[in-house]
């Protein structure tokens, strides 16, 4: 479905699921932020005190699998809803983004290290 769902398709299916419960008074920036932060924290506590062996075989459980895929979902879903507030372009915030952090991380200077911008070589 990926190949064949645009950003824009995501957006109106959100936007009308929240629009037909007169959702939009309580989707203030604040609060879709928070509720973004609030979905990353329940994904990252599926996670928690699990070692990536652990962490495999938690993915190869269906019931479990299917929680990491319902956090995932509520975490696009506040964000397509930010994004819709704040009448943002999201491919254009990506793609600037993307333009940005390729000037930080240039592929001679990064390429298979995990140090911040301000850590590479000269």
């Amino acid at each position: 479905m990926d190949n064949e769902t645009t950003i824009s398709d995501l957006r109106r299916k959100v936007e009308k699921f929240r629009d037909d419960r007169e959702w939009l008074k309580f989707h203030t920036p604040k609060d879709l932020s928070m509720a973004l932060s609030i979905e990353s924290a329940e994904l990252e506590e599926l996670f928690l005190w699990n070692d990536d062996k652990s962490v495999g075989r938690m993915l190869q459980n269906r019931t479990k699998l299917q929680q990491v895929k319902d956090e995932v979902a509520d975490i696009e879903i506040y964000l397509l809803s930010l994004s819709s507030v704040l009448h943002m372009d999201l491919s254009d915030a990506v793609y600037d983004k993307l333009t940005q952090n390729a000037r930080k991380y240039p592929v001679e200077k990064s390429k298979g290290s995990s140090r911040k911008y301000n850590e590479l070589p000269a």
